[in-house]
């Protein structure tokens, strides 16, 4: 979502700045950064230009409520989280600098757009590694395909929520015109990520960090 920040009051945008950089001060002290592969890293920052064009290519209804692919899945399982969320604010900083997003409202669409779907796929990707057998079709299926349709559609809501808390839209509105559109938006975002995944654990095993070859194409043991 673009969340102009004219739609929430300052004391909201501030206080979502804080939130923000606050988390991503934690994210960046949980980063091993003298141990992270040159290869892997510069595929994931290739990633990230990938994803800067998924983000200009978007459409809306009004202000606040546009629609995109998030990509936030596939970042997260190719860096891990507390990359991911970082890569995610140097997008949003890169789409404010070219004049598609709002300085002040940086806050919130990180907390709606990386903190939102990346807390999702990191803690179903750690669900799934306790609770069911570690098999490549467990990887895809649960951890791309289904993390990425409902990271999106998580997002959207916590966008809404947001809209609606804030009388930006009634609710009426936000549920029976926007909400479907994301819901649709979000078996996109399942198909692309879980394909793309799909894919790079096959050719590019090493550029994904939280694939493991021993144990997702060994034993199928669990974790």
């Amino acid at each position: 979502m673009d969340l102009p920040a004219v739609l929430f009051p300052t004391w909201l945008l501030y206080a979502a700045m804080v939130a923000a950089g606050m988390v991503l001060g934690f994210a960046a002290s949980r980063v091993k950064w003298r141990t992270l592969d040159a290869s892997a890293s510069n595929a994931w920052l290739g990633a990230l230009v990938v994803l800067l064009g998924l983000w200009l290519m978007r459409g809306g209804l009004k202000p606040g409520l546009s629609f995109h692919m998030l990509g936030a899945t596939v970042l997260t399982l190719l860096m891990g989280p507390w990359l991911a969320m970082l890569g995610l604010a140097v997008l949003l900083l890169a789409l404010a600098a070219g004049g598609h997003g709002d300085w002040l409202a940086l806050g919130l669409d990180w907390l709606c757009d990386a903190a939102v779907p990346v807390a999702v796929t990191a803690g179903l990707l750690q669900l799934a590694r306790r609770k069911l057998p570690a098999q490549l079709f467990v990887y895809v299926f649960i951890n791309a395909f289904i993390a990425g349709g409902l990271s999106l559609f998580c997002s959207a809501l916590a966008g809404m929520l947001l809209l609606g808390s804030q009388a930006v839209y009634a609710w009426d509105y936000l549920l029976e015109e926007a909400l479907p559109f994301y819901f649709l938006l979000s078996w996109s975002e399942a198909f692309t990520t879980g394909l793309t995944m799909a894919v790079l654990v096959v050719y590019r095993p090493h550029w994904v960090s939280t694939f493991d070859d021993a144990a997702y194409l060994g034993s199928g043991s669990r974790w």
